[in-house]
């Protein structure tokens, strides 16, 4: 393994979204960034609070600036480095983008609530930053078995979850994993109910094996745009638009 990531992935508009013209309020991004003990891999994916009204904006902000902040700090410290007290610079940051965006256009930060649940690996291991739902699926190098480190939150009401944008502050699982990762997968909660096991608090290991596939069979690194446009197909299939009318977000990374 060179410490390189094969990676792809997509989005799709929930049928419940069609039906009624609303946007897309899912959003991800990923990227490799150069460090200066390595390469590292970040992935993000936010999911848009169906209550909020610009959700599709906040859910593009989360995401955009997390990774921009991410860059910034790997190129110059290793992941190692990375603690609590930096992330929660980093969703202030989130909050206060998203502030400056709900002052400009006269409403309220609620009306941009968002989600975010990201991804940073490289060679010793992983780091795991959750606001919410959604979660991110993991296998570690000499391994056969899928885990996910930090499961999606659930209030205290049903369809309920810890957003971004909570007053005084969101709730967050920081999971610092100290094992190479091989393979993950970072998903909206559009398929949460569909890949994962919610009585045993487990992934459907069959489920990851298949997608992965193809990625791990990859032989360069970086983004696969054919790869990236089957997910796309997949995840407007009849098959998972009849188990869910979400919207749905996937990205899936493999180390070469």
């Amino acid at each position: 393994m060179t410490g390189a990531w094969r990676w792809a992935g997509a989005r799709s508009k929930g049928t419940s979204h069609e039906k009624t013209g609303l946007p897309c309020q899912d959003y991800g991004c990923a990227k490799e960034v150069d460090g200066p003990v390595g390469p590292v891999f970040i992935a993000v994916v936010s999911d848009g609070a169906g209550s909020a009204i610009h959700a599709d904006v906040g859910s593009k902000i989360a995401s955009v600036t997390m990774l921009r902040l991410a860059q910034d700090f790997l190129r110059r410290s290793p992941r190692s480095e990375l603690g609590e007290e930096t992330t929660w610079e980093w969703l202030d940051a989130i909050r206060d983008n998203i502030n400056a965006e709900a002052e400009r256009v006269r409403l309220k930060p609620r009306d941009f609530a968002a989600t975010i649940v990201a991804i940073i690996a490289d060679d010793l291991g992983a780091t795991i930053i959750h606001v919410g739902d959604g979660a991110i699926a993991i296998k570690a190098i000499n391994s056969e078995t899928w885990s996910v480190p930090s499961w999606p939150y659930q209030g205290e009401y049903a369809s309920t979850t810890s957003f971004i944008t909570d007053d005084p502050q969101p709730r967050l699982d920081f999971v610092a994993i100290d094992d190479p990762v091989s393979a993950f997968a970072v998903f909206s909660d559009g398929i949460e109910r569909m890949v994962l096991d919610f009585t045993n608090r487990t992934p459907h290991t069959p489920f990851f094996d298949r997608m992965l596939k193809p990625v791990m069979a990859l032989s360069t690194p970086g983004r696969d745009a054919d790869l990236s446009i089957a997910l796309r197909s997949y995840l407007s299939s009849p098959a998972v638009c009849e188990r869910t009318d979400d919207d749905k977000t996937l990205i899936l990374g493999a180390r070469l």
